[in-house]
């Protein structure tokens, strides 16, 4: 048999008592017997015991000492000493008992409890007194009398307050009436062990094993209760962050793309900056200021430039005429190194102005396929009595095609709108203006290189076999009467 020397609780085997120092003193709350200190492991109250109440301590001491002295002395007070001794140490016990937290919580009744705090208060304060008296007189035969019947009154039980004559039939009481309460082991027969199926514990008390494996799940479900709400945690921030770098990534792409598209449209003329008016006019603005032209010469100009756009007539001064002339007799005369040469019918010539630098080349070559057709006696139906139209006119004219259902993508991605505008036109806004003239022309795209280093060598053969093919002789230098090609390169 075992004793447990917190609470005195007695149990079979080693495991057992390691199963009732886990569950009982180290699970749950240990308690000063004395003064009701807590919340302190079993170490820490011992030595709290050992240096606080060393005068209670002191007092149980002193019972053995003077129950050997009474023994000596009188042989016929001998059992009634044994007695006497084991009364006080049962009320010891029974004090260190109350605080057991599964006695005084589970199963003693809170009139058992009081009681039994109130025998053991009882039971030091007659101590006390009893020691004081024992320091003044040191004849033991004087005071044998006075210390039975002071300090050993009939002993009561703790857990229900019953009053018994002597210790044996005390013993008796309790093990009949309480042995549920002292989970004292029957020693007749064996009893059935338990095993934790956690941690291996063994067990002679299957309930203490259910609380046991109870403590178990709790500790195990709060760990991962905590694991749970920490990867939700995780998740959402880790979600929270993605949204975040999507956020920006968007606003950056969104930036970048806003800022492609405005480079584009000033490229191509579409920034709302004005249009071939207010260009000629800046920029002659800006070379007076230069002091490149005379303030004379800027109002003059700006006049023939406001009657040009009044009747849609290109003024002339870009012209230059006698093109395909000049480059007969060069490569008729000086040209030696040339084999062949095939010229179209005859073309003027138009550079850009103060108004359209940088921007109106387009409609510069229209301009010069223009001249060319009108001087085909071949399109007069089409072209008869028409003129050069300056720039605003032909962005006007090709507006009027638009409006026709000519080409309806085309105007979809310039807004349907060019007049005051710097925005480029190519072959696509050219055949679209030749065909709502009734010119009939066709687009040939030649979309990819077709040669090593980004070269083009069918290009060029489809453009000599388009002059070629008008056999009009095998001189040198032949003039076709074929018109220009419009030729729209794209970087």
């Amino acid at each position: 048999m075992l004793s447990c020397d917190i609470c005195g609780e007695t149990v079979t085997s080693e495991p057992d008592m390691k199963a009732h120092l886990l569950i009982v003193h180290m699970e749950n709350e240990v308690i000063c017997p004395f003064c009701k200190l807590s919340g302190v492991n079993y170490d820490e109250m011992c030595f709290h015991i050992e240096t606080a109440h060393f005068e209670q301590n002191e007092l149980e001491r002193s019972f053995a000492r003077i129950n050997t002295i009474q023994i000596r002395t009188s042989d016929n007070r001998k059992d009634n000493t044994l007695q006497c001794r084991m009364e006080v140490n049962s009320s010891v016990h029974s004090a260190c008992a109350s605080n057991h937290p599964k006695i005084s919580a589970q199963s003693l009744p809170y009139d058992g409890t009081l009681k039994h705090k109130t025998f053991y208060s009882e039971n030091l304060t007659k101590s006390r007194k009893f020691l004081k008296s024992k320091e003044k007189e040191c004849d033991p035969s004087k005071i044998k009398g006075s210390i039975y019947e002071t300090t050993y009154s009939s002993p009561e039980c703790p857990f229900c307050g019953r009053i018994e004559d002597c210790s044996q039939d005390m013993e008796n009481h309790v093990k009949t009436k309480h042995a549920d309460l002292l989970d004292t082991p029957s020693e007749d027969h064996d009893q059935p062990l338990y095993d934790c199926p956690m941690c291996g514990l063994i067990c002679t008390n299957y309930p203490i094993l259910q609380e046991h494996v109870d403590l178990h799940l709790e500790e195990s479900s709060f760990g991962h209760g905590i694991d749970r709400v920490q990867c939700s945690r995780d998740l959402e921030l880790a979600h929270q962050l993605q949204q975040e770098e999507d956020r920006k990534k968007r606003s950056e792409e969104s930036r970048q793309e806003m800022k492609e598209f405005q480079k584009l449209q000033r490229q191509y003329g579409l920034d709302n900056s004005g249009g071939y008016k207010q260009q000629q006019l800046r920029n002659m603005e800006i070379e007076v200021n230069r002091g490149r032209m005379h303030p004379s010469e800027f109002h003059r100009r700006k006049a023939d430039m406001m009657e040009s756009l009044a009747i849609g007539i290109d003024d002339g001064k870009t012209k230059t005429s006698g093109i395909i002339e000049a480059l007969y007799r060069y490569y008729q005369n000086a040209a030696t190194d040339v084999r062949r040469v095939w010229l179209s019918t005859g073309v003027d010539h138009f550079h850009s102005s103060f108004g359209d630098k940088g921007w109106g080349c387009g409609y510069r070559n229209f301009q010069m396929l223009l001249s060319s057709l009108l001087q085909n006696d071949a399109y007069d139906d089409c072209l008869k009595g028409m003129s050069i139209p300056c720039i605003p006119k032909i962005q006007s004219m090709i507006e009027d095609a638009w409006k026709e259902g000519f080409d309806p993508q085309g105007a979809s991605q310039l807004n349907n709108r060019l007049q005051g505008t710097k925005a480029w036109i190519g072959a696509c806004e050219v055949y679209t203006l030749l065909t709502s003239l009734r010119v009939k022309c066709h687009i040939v795209d030649f979309h990819k290189s077709t040669g090593p280093l980004g070269t083009h060598p069918r290009l060029f053969e489809w453009i000599l076999n388009y002059y070629s093919s008008d056999r009009e002789g095998s001189p040198k230098v032949m003039c076709t009467s074929k018109p220009p090609i419009y030729l729209q390169h794209q970087e």
